[in-house]
Formats: structure tokens, sequence, C-alpha cells
């Protein structure tokens, strides 16, 4: 079986292994435009920021690893140009040379990822913009960090990588500007919790815009549409990323209403003999079953281990997306799971709330930290509808032991069931899951009166 892969970064190269895994004698091309394979895109702001020693670190695997100890041929610096499915070749081009080549396949794998959104700003700029999606955006982003030395930045963009890119210019002590569209930094959580994250920034020096655009770009004098003036040495964008669907819309594959390229629970798009995968692939709710798009890293390797399965002959599903995802922020942690009040608005869905403020474990332990738990459930069912943590520890935990559960399918009173693993290094007798199970429940007899 020939099999061709498009893209070579997590989703690509999960993808290839996992039917190197399966399939060991079939014939497995990798196509990449980036100059390094497999790299881990979400510790690009943490290189930036001295935190992480080298770039290289970041790079797990590189195609001479592939090709002896996989067998598998991974040629980088080629983009994939066309699609032939009645032939059932690709069209390749090698980006240096721009000499061309046909691939036949049996099975393709699309996983193109996505490209890093650049904000078009009127005016005459004479700073530099930056966006962080490609090894060689970080190669040229820390360049300019380490060569001239900014002591200004501003960074557009409240979401992961927004706020996860203000902290580290703070570590290399830049001052640091922040401008989101929205009323609140990570949106995507509840607004309550999303204030936690705002005072911890603020408190450590980033200068938070909220419920702003930038109007215009003139030398380095940005101006807000607010009028609100800003002096900043460069900008980096974070405004979202666009799913690369050119090379599917061209071959005439299904495009899904998030504008991720539609799939099965296979990862089989419209063409049976082609699966997408990744940032650029539509999955589906977990909840609700409508069209979902979740471009994280979790997201990817689950559906690269769907995809190569199904293409072995395997029957696992890919059965819904909670957009579990987690972030660190100066002393916080904040992470979430399921769905957040916005969502559960959106779709009309009846919920509750629990909040549970605690210390994360026993208070006259010396390493303690304070944690806000919130979970959303429904009232009827009691199944757990989503949930978010801030803290300063234990956060993590607590999350994942509540996509777990939403998982398993458990309900609040399950959670107060729950036997956590106790220690006063590590909870309480009581930890802030089963109390907010146990907060959820109504008090006996009380329906009866």
């Amino acid at each position: 079986m020939d099999i061709v892969v498009i893209g070579a970064v997590a989703g690509g190269a999960t993808v290839s292994s996992q039917l190197r895994r399966f399939l060991p004698d079939a014939n497995i091309t990798v196509i990449g435009r980036d100059s390094r394979m497999g790299f881990a895109t979400c510790g690009m702001p943490y290189v930036l920021g001295g935190l992480v020693d080298s770039m290289d670190s970041l790079v797990s695997v590189t195609p001479e690893l592939f090709a002896e100890q996989k067998s598998i041929d991974v040629r980088l610096g080629f983009e994939s140009i066309r699609i032939d499915r009645v032939d059932k070749q690709v069209l390749v081009r090698e980006l240096g040379t721009g000499r061309t080549e046909s691939l036949y396949y049996d099975k393709l794998v699309l996983s193109p990822g996505g490209t890093a959104r650049k904000p078009e700003i009127p005016g005459s700029p004479s700073i530099p913009i930056f966006t962080l999606r490609h090894f060689d955006d970080m190669v040229n982003f820390e360049e300019y960090l380490k060569k001239e030395r900014p002591q200004r930045g501003l960074v557009i963009g409240g979401g992961f990588i927004g706020v996860e890119l203000a902290e580290n210019f703070r570590h290399l002590g830049i001052r640091t500007e922040l401008v989101e569209h929205n009323g609140h930094v990570m949106p995507i959580a509840d607004p309550d919790m999303s204030v936690l994250l705002e005072e911890e920034m603020e408190k450590n020096g980033v200068v938070l815009h909220l419920g702003r655009e930038v109007d215009t770009l003139d030398g380095d004098r940005i101006v807000l549409d607010d009028g609100t003036e800003i002096r900043a040495d460069f900008i980096a964008a974070a405004v979202g990323l666009e799913p690369n669907t050119d090379l599917a819309e061209q071959a005439g594959l299904g495009i899904g209403p998030t504008g991720g390229i539609g799939t099965d629970r296979f990862m089989r798009t419209s063409d049976p003999d082609i699966y997408a995968i990744g940032d650029a692939a539509e999955g589906r709710d977990w909840f609700t079953g409508k069209p979902k798009r979740v471009p994280l890293a979790w997201a990817a390797h689950r559906e690269a281990f769907i995809a190569a399965s199904h293409i072995a002959g395997g029957k696992t599903e890919m059965d819904g997306l909670l957009g579990t995802s987690i972030t660190k922020l100066f002393s916080l942690t904040a992470g979430m799971t399921g769905m957040a009040e916005k969502m559960l608005n959106e779709e009309k869905m009846p919920y509750e709330t629990i909040v549970h403020e605690s210390r994360s474990n026993a208070g006259y332990y010396p390493d303690n930290g304070k944690l806000r738990l919130k979970i959303h459930y429904d009232p009827d069912t009691r199944a757990i509808l989503g949930a978010q943590a801030v803290g300063e520890k234990g956060a993590d935990k607590r999350i994942d032991i509540i996509a777990t559960a939403i998982r398993g399918r458990l309900t609040m009173d399950d959670l107060a069931a729950l036997e956590i693993a106790y220690s006063p290094a590590y909870s309480s007798p009581k930890d802030p899951v089963n109390m907010a199970g146990y907060k959820s429940m109504e008090r006996p007899g009380k329906q009866q009166e």
C-alpha cells in the first residue's frame, strides 16, 4: 500500500509513525513545508522568553531518524500543489528548486495545519509585525529579540498564544501591552474566570486594552479605536488561525461549517481514500454532535491514531471533542474542559453552576495555593457539562479528573463519591472535586417537603 501524508508537524509526524506500526510493509511518504518536522509548536513562546534554552529541544524527530528507524520517506521544504483524485496522485514541488513530482497514493492523509492570521492595519509601520506558527517564525522572532533587544512590545490577541507571549516578554523585561477586541482575555472561558487572569497579568506589569482594536499604525505609533496611543518596538499578532484548506477545496473535498475539512468518525473526508487530521480538520462536539474544530495538540494526535487505525482496518471512532485545554500565566494555571457559559447559552442548554474556592491541598501544609473550581451541569440528569479551574496550584489535576469524568458519563453525585488520593501535600480529605459534587446536592428530603 502506498500512503502519502501531507504535513510533517504534530498530526503528520504522528499519523505516519502510527501507520508504520500498523502497516509494516506500506510505502509511506511525508511531505512538509517547514524546515523541521514534528516540532512542539506549543513550546515556542517559552523559547522566546528564555525558559526553554534551545529551540532545537522542541524538535523530537528528524527525517533521518524516520528513514533509519521507521523506513518513512520524509521530504521537508516541499509543498503539495494539486490532488488528482481520479488517478490518485499528488503533485508536489520542491520549494528551493521548483522541481515538481507526482506521487501515487492508495490512501492520502491531509494534515496541512493552519496559517496564523496577520491583522491588516492601515498606516505606514516602521516596526516589525511577527506571528508565531512555523519553526522559522520562531527563528526569526528570536533572532530579532536577541539582536535588537527591544524595550516595548504590543501583543494583539488575548487567547492562549497571546497571553503566553505577554508573560514571556515580561520575563525578558520588555514593557508589554496587550490588545484584545473581546471584553476579556481568554474569551472562551467564563468572564469571572478570565478576570482572575487579567488581574494576574496586570499585577505582573502587562497593560491591558480590553474591548479594543488597533485602528492605525504609523511608524512606531499605534492608535486604538478609542484614541489610545501606544508606542512599541514590535508587534506580536496572535489573532487566530486560518485552516489550510486550499488543497482540499481544489480537489473538491467537502468543507464544513467551521471552515475545516469535513470528516466522518474515522477522519475520512468526502473521498473515502483521503483522510484529514489536525488544525485543518473538522470534528464533532462531544455533547451536541455538531461540527467543531479544535486546533490543539491533543486533538491532532488522537485524530492521527484514528486515521491510521482505520487505514489499517481498525474501527475505532473519533467520538467527540471536549476542547480540554490549559495554560500557565505567571503564578497561575488556567484550565477548562467541555462547555463554557457562552456555549451553553448559544445551544440553549439548561444548566446550573457550582463554584468552589479553596486551597489546592491542606492549608497547614507549607506548599499550597489558592484554587477556584467552577462546574456547569445539567439540573435534571446532573450530567457534567463543563468545568474551569484557575489557581496557583492543582488546577491541572482537577480539570483532568473532570474531563475523565465527562468521558465516563459520570454525574455530579459521582464527583462526590470519587476516591481521590489524599495526602496533605496533594489534596484534602474532601478534594475540591469532591466538594463541588457535595455542594451541588439537595438537602436530603428537601424535594419531599
